[in-house]
This record gives C-alpha cells, sequence and structure tokens, in this order.
C-alpha cells in the first residue's frame, strides 16, 4: 500500500489501473489475499485511509470493475469490513452495481454462502444501499417464482437463489416488511406453486422451505406456513440462514450457531415456566388431596398372563379372498385377508388364474379400511402376485387402465410399479419348487441399468467359465445357481407396447404432454426398465425401435425428470437390442441420437443429463467402427 505523505494532494489512479490490470489478468488472488487484509486492518480506525480505498476502487477503469470489485467481496472477512472497503461503490458506479446486484447473483451461482452473506450483508449496512438490497430481493424472488426459470435452470443455482432470498429476509427491518408485504405474498404463492409442480424432490423441498421463511416474515403475529419434509442438515442450513450473521465475521458454521442462540433464547423462558409453576404448586392443596381420593393405586390388577389373542382365520380360498374384499363388514377378516392374499395367490395359480382380471381390479382399487401397517406395500406384492400368475390378461387389464379415466395419478403411477416390479421377477430365474415367495425379498428397481450393466456382464461370463472348469481339487462343493426359462420372453409386448401407443393423447383428467409430466417422467423410467429387462427376448428389437421413436419425438422436453428418462430410456436399447440388429435395422436412428446426445452433453442445465447423455456415448463408442462400415 502506498505511503501518502502528510498534507499533500496526490492521485492514485495510477494504482487503480495497475489494482484492474492485474485482478483481470488471473492475478487477483495474489495481490489481493495482501492487499486486503491490509487496507482492512488500516480502515478500522481511520477515517482518512477509508476515504484511499474508497478512492481507490472508484478509479478503476469500468472494463476491470468486475474483477476488483469480486475480488474484495471473496476475501473481505465480513459485511463490516466490506462497507470500510468499498463505501457507497455501488451507488456512484453502474459497472459496480451491475455486478453485485445482477451479475453475482442472477448470473451466476459459483459463490459460497460466505460471499452471499458479505455481499447482501454489505447492501444492508447504509441507508443508500437498503433501496438496492429491496430490489435484490423483488429480482430474487421473480426468478425464484418462474416456471420457466425452475425448469431451465439447474437444481444449484436454484438453490443459490434460495439462499439469496433468505438472507435478504434476515436484513429486512419491520418497516421494510410492512411496505412490501403484499408483494412477498403474491411472489411466495406463485413461487410455492412452481416449486410444488416440479418432478424433483430437490426443488419442491427448496420451494417449501423458503416459502415456510417468507411467511415466518410477513405472518409475525398470525398463522405461517408449514409443510412436511425430511430435515436434514442441507435444510437446517437453509433455514439457519433467516437469523442474520454478525456484520463483523464469516460465520463457518451456521447450523450450530442457530442452535446456540435458539439455546440461550429458550434458557430464560423454562427459568421463567420453573418459577410460574413453583409459585402455582402450593395455591391448590385441595385439589391434591382430590387427587389422591380418587386414585386408581390401590385396585389389584387382573392376571391377564394366560390370555391369548383372538386370531380372526383368513380364507382359505381365492374366491372367498374375493367376497371378503369387496362384501365383508367384518374388519379383522378384512385384514387377514390382505395380508394373506399374496401367499393365497401363489400357492393356487390355478385357481388364480379364473378369477385374476376380477381380482386385478379390486386390488387397483383397494382402500385402506383400517390402519394396517405396511399396507401399501401388501397390495402391491398381491398385485405383482397376480400379475406373474397369469400374466397376459392381467397385463392387457392394467395397460388398459393406466390410459383409462377416472383414474388418479396415484392409481396410474401404481400400475406403473406393479408392471416393473413384475416384469424384474418374470424375467429372473427360480429355483422351482424350492422358492418361498412369501419371504423373498421385495425387488429393487434400477432406473439407471446402464451404469453397472458392464460389471454385471463380467460376473456373469466369469461364473459361466468356472461352470464349465474342471478342477482336480478336494474342497466343499460350490452352491449351483438357480437356472430356468426366462418367463418375461412371451410376455414382453404385452407389458410395453400397450403404455407407448396413447401417449399423446390427452383426456379430460389425464394430459401426459401437459400438467401430468410428473407421471409421464415415471412412464419414461418404467418403459427403460422394461426395456433392459427384455434382454435377449424375440421382442427386444421391436421395442428398441419403437422406444428409439419415442424418445426422439420426446428429446427437447423441459422437465429434467422427463430428459432423464429419455436418456435412460437409450441407454437400455443400445445394451439389450443385439448389435447385429442396431446396425442393420436401427442405424440412421441412432447416428441422429448419437447427434443429440453430444448438443446434452454440451447445453442441458441438468448435471445428471449431462451424464447421462456422456454415458450413452461412451457406450455408443464400441459401435462407432461398426456404423463407419455400413453402407449409408
Amino acid at each position: 500500500v502506498c505511503f501518502i505523505p502528510d498534507g499533500l494532494d496526490c492521485s492514485i489512479s495510477f494504482v487503480s489501473h495497475v489494482l484492474g490490470k492485474v485482478c483481470v489478468h488471473g492475478r487477483q488472488k495474489e495481490i489481493l489475499s495482501v492487499l486486503v487484509p491490509r487496507l482492512t486492518d488500516l480502515t478500522k480506525s481511520d477515517c482518512i485511509w477509508q476515504r484511499i480505498c474508497w478512492r481507490l476502487v472508484e478509479c478503476v477503469p469500468d472494463r476491470w470493475m468486475e474483477a476488483v470489485v469480486l475480488g474484495f467481496v471473496q476475501r473481505a472477512p465480513g459485511a463490516d469490513a466490506l462497507s470500510r472497503l468499498l463505501g457507497n461503490l455501488v451507488v456512484k458506479n453502474k459497472k459496480a452495481q451491475f455486478v453485485v446486484t445482477q451479475k453475482v447473483l442472477l448470473l451466476q451461482y459459483c459463490h459460497t454462502t460466505a460471499v452471499l452473506q458479505n455481499l447482501l450483508g454489505y447492501l444492508s449496512l447504509d441507508s443508500l444501499r437498503r433501496a438496492l438490497l429491496i430490489q435484490v430481493l423483488q429480482e430474487l424472488l421473480e426468478t425464484w417464482g418462474s416456471s420457466s426459470a425452475v425448469k431451465h435452470s439447474p437444481p444449484e443455482q436454484q438453490q443459490y437463489i434460495s439462499k439469496a432470498i433468505l438472507i435478504c429476509l434476515s436484513h429486512l427491518k419491520e418497516p421494510e416488511i410492512k411496505s412490501c408485504r403484499q408483494e412477498l405474498l403474491t411472489s411466495m404463492m406463485e413461487g410455492v406453486k412452481c416449486h410444488l409442480d416440479s418432478n424433483l424432490p430437490q426443488i419442491r423441498r427448496l420451494g417449501m422451505i423458503v416459502a415456510e421463511s417468507i411467511s415466518l416474515k410477513i405472518n409475525t403475529d398470525g398463522p405461517v406456513l408449514k409443510f412436511q419434509y425430511e430435515e436434514d442438515d442441507e435444510a437446517r442450513e437453509l433455514k439457519s440462514l433467516l437469523v442474520q450473521a454478525p456484520p463483523f465475521c464469516v460465520v463457518p458454521s451456521l447450523p450450530d450457531d442457530e442452535r446456540n442462540e435458539k439455546a440461550d433464547a429458550a434458557l430464560p423462558l423454562v427459568l421463567e415456566s420453573n418459577k410460574k409453576s413453583h409459585t402455582a404448586a402450593p395455591m391448590m392443596p385441595d385439589e391434591a388431596s382430590d387427587a389422591e381420593l380418587d386414585s386408581d393405586d390401590d385396585l389389584i390388577p387382573y392376571d391377564m398372563s394366560e390370555d391369548k389373542e383372538l386370531k380372526t382365520k383368513a380364507p382359505v380360498y381365492v374366491r372367498d379372498c374375493i367376497e371378503v374384499l369387496t362384501g365383508s363388514e367384518d374388519v379383522d377378516k378384512w385384514e387377514a385377508t390382505v395380508k394373506a392374499l399374496e401367499s393365497l395367490v401363489r400357492k393356487n395359480p390355478a385357481a388364480t388364474r379364473e378369477v385374476s382380471v376380477e381380482l386385478a381390479k379390486i386390488l387397483l382399487h383397494l382402500e385402506e379400511k383400517t390402519c394396517i401397517e405396511g399396507f401399501m406395500e401388501l397390495r402391491q406384492r398381491a398385485q405383482v402376485a397376480v400379475l406373474t400368475t397369469d400374466p397376459i390378461p392381467v397385463a392387457k387389464y392394467l395397460t388398459s387402465q393406466f390410459y383409462s379415466l377416472n383414474y388418479s395419478l396415484r392409481q396410474r403411477m401404481d400400475i406403473l410399479d406393479v408392471l416393473v416390479l413384475a416384469a424384474q421377477e418374470l424375467s429372473y430365474p427360480k429355483s422351482h419348487g424350492k422358492t418361498k415367495h412369501s419371504g423373498a425379498q421385495k425387488p429393487c428397481i434400477q432406473l439407471l441399468p446402464g451404469s453397472d450393466s458392464s460389471k454385471d456382464w463380467r460376473r456373469i461370463v466369469d461364473e459361466r467359465i468356472k461352470s464349465k472348469t474342471r478342477r482336480f481339487a478336494t474342497g466343499p462343493s460350490q452352491v449351483e445357481l438357480a437356472s430356468g426359462p426366462n418367463e418375461f420372453n412371451s410376455v414382453a409386448g404385452h407389458f410395453f407396447f400397450p403404455l407407448i401407443q396413447h401417449f399423446d393423447r390427452p383426456l379430460t383428467t389425464f394430459d401426459l404432454l401437459g400438467e401430468d409430466h410428473l407421471v409421464l417422467g415415471r412412464l419414461v423410467h418404467t418403459l427403460a426398465i422394461l426395456m433392459y429387462l427384455a434382454v435377449n427376448t424375440v421382442a427386444v428389437t421391436a421395442m428398441g425401435k419403437a422406444l428409439l421413436e419415442f424418445v426422439w419425438a420426446l428429446r427437447f422436453h423441459t422437465d429434467s425428470y422427463v430428459r432423464q428418462g429419455l436418456l435412460s430410456c437409450i441407454s437400455s436399447v443400445v445394451l439389450s437390442v443385439p448389435t447385429e440388429r442396431l446396425l442393420e435395422d436401427m442405424t440412421e436412428e441412432l447416428l441422429e441420437t448419437q447427434s443429440w446426445l453430444g448438443d446434452v452433453v454440451e447445453k442441458d442445465p441438468d448435471g445428471d443429463c449431462r451424464r447421462l447423455a456422456l454415458q450413452n456415448l461412451l457406450l455408443m463408442e464400441n459401435l462407432k467402427k461398426k456404423l463407419k462400415t455400413v453402407p449409408s
């Protein structure tokens, strides 16, 4: 830092030019890591050094202003120090104002929470700058409440904007809140709707937390919004930003400090309540004596150690289950039937096939009469059992009902889940006569099968080599793996093609290409799983060709969850369809898809979509040489 003799006028424009040029040419860290701490110490108690520092940054040319201002914001130890270093630069310089109020907050999202606290705390520490703080909050809320921004911006940027909104709210004073209460309420209602419409749980939770915080600020006396979501470290960190951090230091761990503040605030309340309880206790001797007289401690309890709980006997026949589920008023018998239905269906396949469609219809519409633990899982397992016992008629019924009227979105997604679980069970080999279906674990659904498929195939090949290798040595014999025909082979088309036929036909209560994009996302992921499970089946080539056409029609969908499912579909096609069939029957589709995947890797705002697209390109790399040899 230059030394200025007392009583002499001098210009520091040259120093400002040097500072700006050094920062813009990539040496920002080296110079500001020394300059900012030194200026922070000098400006603590000397107003002359404050004026020198203000003049230093004000004289930086506009073309270098961004690098200098951003460096000061990132390296200042707190909002108070930043205010001493920059003064009212954002009020005097339009370029600095654009960087602070627009670029750092709305166009970038790479900065830490501490930088946001420095920046917004700096705007709140002076009356001239507080107008910019209100303006920034309004623009942040406008972006937060924009449905287009929610759909097209990555989750990291939306979390960044949410943090900035919460920090702005922590700096608002009561008169400012009153003056813009209606605007805050309107922005909150619009924004929470956009976030709750998203298919991504992270986005929905961000909307809930920000809406709760705004409601807490504008309704200090009345009722506030309250949502149900998982309280994890991320949620606690976001809520802690509503507590204003000290302006003179950067708080590294806000959740702990918030807990300490709450504990300190709760301590006098506890002491006060204890005082009240102690003062109120001796005033009610009559009530205490009445309580002693009414006590039941002297009564001798009955000996119920040998009592046995009466258990309702479950039905023995499948048809009896239908009668109980549709017309019985006996709640205990109904509950016993729901618990025993899956095992009964698997033990009596012939009887189940006679009433399979009727039973599937009852289970699809079955509602919980009593509070049975795990009712949804019991119903789903029974549906899977019915579908695997009689696949073709039940699959035809379920797929036809998926596009029918008068079904809720939950029922339609239940249909998709049952189809996937049944397909997975049918495609896996079974050890006939030894399988206990009732004790079997619930099969897992792998939404993105491409990531571990190569490892699975390597494991299968190694096991086949071991099984065909003769070893002349003594030792424990290896357990023979279960084997059997792929039962999904003959029914794969009945699961797949009806689902893909009518996706573009809107109904009165169901529009997949419109507002019901959550179900569309689930449908796309379901088709990807069915395609992956159809490996080595007869219909796999036709399924792959139809699925590529389906993906091509929806490739520009605005919802990231849907795009992730489409990219999973491509992985399933490449992994499941034989290479010869891909090259002969789908060459043109693959080339077009490869070009689109390149655009996704470069331009898609969602990180998971970019990762999946890159994964697909790597899978297609194995086909590249063969594709070049195919004549056009």
